[in-house]
């Protein structure tokens, strides 16, 4: 009986150990939330794009015909931006072509597509060029252009690709490396 309240005591003493070197941490994780604030309040992201909303994004060329979907953005080990990835064709992801071209070569627009009164859906490039008024063609130029449109939007409404649906099927497809 002495054996059984020894170890009975031996393993409250283990277990009350445990618990005073748990509460330090838990004084530690009141004041993380605290430094994790003043890091947000103080970061703003105005005219920036987010990439997650990129994803799906259409793609038109020059005469707005849809001619693809960005799939993916590639970066370099710096961050920056060097390749998107455009699904061409296909059915919801099936059969679906996917190439590669550079980003610097895609123009973003923040205006809707502006069709032409005729009811085809195909439509005409408008007279006021929409498309390429509102669009950039460099890097560096970019975020200006997110400035003309409501800061409350954190993507663009399209990409141009000065390409043929046609010309991009015959491009090498885009394969990941494993």
């Amino acid at each position: 009986m002495m054996k059984t309240i020894v170890a009975g005591l031996a393993g409250t003493a283990l277990l009350t150990t445990v618990a005073f070197a748990q509460s330090p941490t838990a004084t530690t994780d009141k004041a993380a939330p605290a430094a994790t604030t003043a890091t947000t309040t103080t970061t703003t992201a105005s005219g920036q794009w987010r990439t997650s909303k990129m994803d799906g994004l259409k793609v038109y060329n020059e005469a707005n015909e849809n001619i693809g979907t960005i799939n993916d953005l590639l970066m370099d080990k710096s961050g920056d931006i060097k390749i998107a990835v455009i699904g061409v064709g296909g059915f919801l992801g099936m059969g679906e072509h996917l190439v590669a071209v550079p980003y610097e070569k895609l123009k973003f627009v923040n205006e809707a597509v502006a069709y032409t009164g005729t009811g085809t859906g195909t439509g005409a490039k408008p007279a006021a060029t929409t498309t390429t008024g509102a669009a950039t063609g460099t890097a560096d130029t970019k975020p200006a252009a997110t400035t003309t449109s409501s800061t409350s939007k954190w993507y663009p409404d399209h990409a141009v690709f000065n390409a043929s649906k046609d010309e991009l099927k015959n491009m090498p497809e885009f394969k990941y490396s494993e």
